[in-house]
C-alpha cells in the first residue's frame, strides 16, 4: 500500500491502517521525542501523546510538502505544549548572552553519553539547546512556540551551553585520571 494510500485509510478512521502508520513512523518519532523528554519513559508517553493527536489531526493534512515533516511538527509541538502546561517558562528570565564553545573529544564521549547528559539539563534549558541546535530553529521561532521572549531563548541556549561544557570538562578530567 502506497503512503498516500496509508494516510486517506487513517483518515477514515482504520485501525489497521493506523497501526501500519504507527509501525513505520514509530522509530524516527521517538527519536524526536527523546531529545525533548526527560527520560525514556516519558518519551514513551510523549510518543503516544503524538500519535494521539496525529490521528486526531490526519485530516488536515493535505498531501502538500513532506509528511514526514508534518508528523515531526505534531510531535514536536504536543512535547513542547506539555511543557507550556507545566509552566516550565514562567519564571526565568535570565540575561546570559555570552555564547560558549563546547569541545567534544569523540574518543572519549559516546553520543549515549551526550544524549545523556542533555536530557539531564533543565526543562527550559535542554528544549531550547535542542530546538536551536540540534532541529535548527531560529531563536525568534523558539520565542513562538514556547511563548517566551528571543533574549530569554538566547539567554536559555547560553546557560545550556555552560552546563553542557562543565559536565564535559569534568567527565574529561575522570578519564584522563582514570589513564593515568
Amino acid at each position: 500500500m502506497s503512503l498516500n494510500q496509508l494516510i486517506e485509510n487513517c483518515k477514515a478512521n482504520d485501525t489497521k491502517a493506523q497501526g501500519e502508520l504507527y509501525k513505520l513512523f514509530s522509530g524516527k518519532l521517538f527519536s524526536t521525542c527523546l531529545k525533548y523528554s526527560r527520560n525514556y519513559a516519558e518519551a514513551q508517553d510523549n510518543l503516544q501523546d503524538s500519535f494521539l493527536t496525529i490521528f486526531n489531526k490526519i485530516e488536515q493534512y493535505k498531501h502538500k510538502g513532506s509528511f514526514e515533516g508534518w508528523l515531526k511538527r505534531i510531535t514536536v509541538n504536543t512535547v513542547l505544549q506539555r511543557y507550556r502546561n507545566e509552566k516550565v517558562f514562567d519564571i526565568i528570565n535570565e540575561n546570559i548572552t555570552e555564547d560558549v564553545d563546547i569541545e567534544v573529544d569523540e574518543a572519549q564521549i559516546s553520543i549515549d553519553f551526550l544524549l545523556h547528559i542533555i536530557q539531564e539539563l533543565p526543562d527550559r534549558y535542554r528544549l531550547v539547546f535542542n530546538l536551536y541546535v540540534l532541529d535548527g530553529y531560529s531563536h525568534k521561532d523558539i520565542a513562538e512556540m514556547l511563548k517566551i521572549s528571543v533574549g530569554t531563548s538566547k539567554s536559555n541556549l547560553a546557560r545550556a551551553r555552560q552546563i553542557l561544557k562543565l559536565t564535559i570538562e569534568k567527565h574529561n578530567e575522570k578519564q584522563n585520571l582514570r589513564s593515568l
